[in-house]
């Protein structure tokens, strides 16, 4: 079984999509329509350095992974028997699955970017080498209680989120863990995936409300659970998923137990 996985904010660079733009023209102009800037000159160009600010990037972010997607379609004619998105990325998922269509996809990356954009003074660091159960004692023994655990990457990939202040007082902390491998920094703007991100989800809960969201033809795996989708449930996991931690190592263990591989192109920003 095949399965399609999209990334999140994090991913972008410039340059991303390069061999896209021209192949959806049409998708294009209307993008910019809805956006009221050049996507294609914000990805290529970036000449505002307006890339990594959240409200750009998460439109750019979902705008080359569908047109991966659909480009990959394309090619091959092989549609997927999973999709997966980390973060940003689980809105191409539905995508894919057909909950939406391409434009009302973006009209909701842009609610959502600029929605989250607002909480400032957050960031988020990944510390690599160390067990979710040996990073939450850390926490816990240092009262570093303003962070939380925001990304579960892989078995020693975490990503922490929460104040700039406590982000940068934990690094004495973590650095000084004889276990840490590294302490990086990412680039948001904002503490995602944390309890700082609760305004932006109970407006962004409003906003869905006005949206109709159709049938799922391909099964789409949650951030929140590690686990599909119920076709009620679209909208609860698109709210809970910018407050609640991103179940990624649950999630890949869960497609690889159904015996799943990975398409190569559709993984990553600039296919």
């Amino acid at each position: 079984m095949i399965t399609y996985v999209f990334p999140g904010q994090g991913a972008q660079r410039k340059g991303m999509g390069e061999s896209l733009f021209d192949e959806f023209r049409e998708l294009i102009s209307q993008a910019d329509d809805i956006l009221g800037y050049s996507i294609k000159r914000l990805c290529l160009e970036d000449p505002d350095f307006h890339l990594n600010q959240t409200e750009y990037t998460q439109p750019a972010l979902y705008t080359v992974g569908a047109l991966s997607y659909f480009q990959k379609l394309r090619q091959t004619g092989i549609k997927p028997d999973f999709v997966a998105g980390h973060s940003l990325g689980e809105y191409n998922a539905p995508l894919a699955a057909g909950a939406f269509d391409f434009i009302t996809g973006l009209r909701l990356v842009q609610k959502r970017g600029e929605l989250m954009s607002r909480a400032a003074g957050g960031g988020m660091v990944a510390v690599v080498g160390l067990s979710e159960d040996r990073i939450r004692e850390a926490l816990q023994q240092h009262r570093l209680s303003s962070l939380d655990i925001a990304n579960l990457n892989s078995p020693s990939q975490i990503v922490i989120s929460g104040p700039k202040a406590d982000i940068e007082h934990a690094r004495t902390v973590f650095e000084g863990m004889k276990d840490v491998k590294m302490y990086i920094p990412l680039r948001t703007s904002g503490a995602f995936h944390s309890r700082y991100m609760a305004e932006a989800a109970k407006e962004f809960e409003a906003f869905l409300s006005g949206v109709e969201f159709g049938p799922m033809a391909i099964p789409v795996i949650s951030n929140v659970y590690a686990r599909p989708y119920k076709p009620s449930e679209i909208k609860d996991n698109l709210v809970k998923q910018i407050t609640h931690s991103v179940k990624w190592t649950e999630s890949i263990r869960y497609l690889m137990g159904r015996g799943t591989w990975y398409s190569k192109r559709s993984d990553r920003a600039g296919c």
